[in-house]
């Protein structure tokens, strides 16, 4: 019952996606060029976040731990919302920025909580 209503759920949700990206090998570039700009930039943020913060310490070892588990978390969630059938590169792209974004998000949140 309730894998039915996740299946239901993911493809109303993935289905108009899924359709608009094979109308044209445009909108399949688009959706490649917008994961991979969301990788590259979620990368280099959370990379200067992660210089910023400086040298490892007990201060900067929790932040550090924090921002892991919040990436693990974030994995977790979106192998548990996306697709497996169709699209999983795009979704691989989008699952692994996302989940650097919230790692730099939580980051810096916890680097001026501690500097302020």
């Amino acid at each position: 019952m309730m894998n039915e209503w996740f299946s239901d759920f993911q493809s109303a949700i993935y289905q108009p996606l899924r359709t608009w990206a094979e109308q044209s090998t445009g909108n399949w570039n688009i959706l490649i060029g917008l994961g991979f700009s969301l990788v590259m930039g979620s990368v280099i943020l959370t990379f200067t976040f992660y210089k910023m913060i400086g040298t490892e310490d007990e201060r900067t070892s929790y932040i550090l731990l924090k921002c892991s588990s919040f990436i693990l978390l974030t994995i977790v969630l979106c192998d548990t919302l996306f697709p497996k059938d169709y699209m999983w590169t795009i979704f691989f792209l989008f699952k692994y920025g996302l989940a650097f974004l919230v790692g730099a998000m939580s980051m810096a949140i916890q680097y001026r909580r501690d500097m302020a």
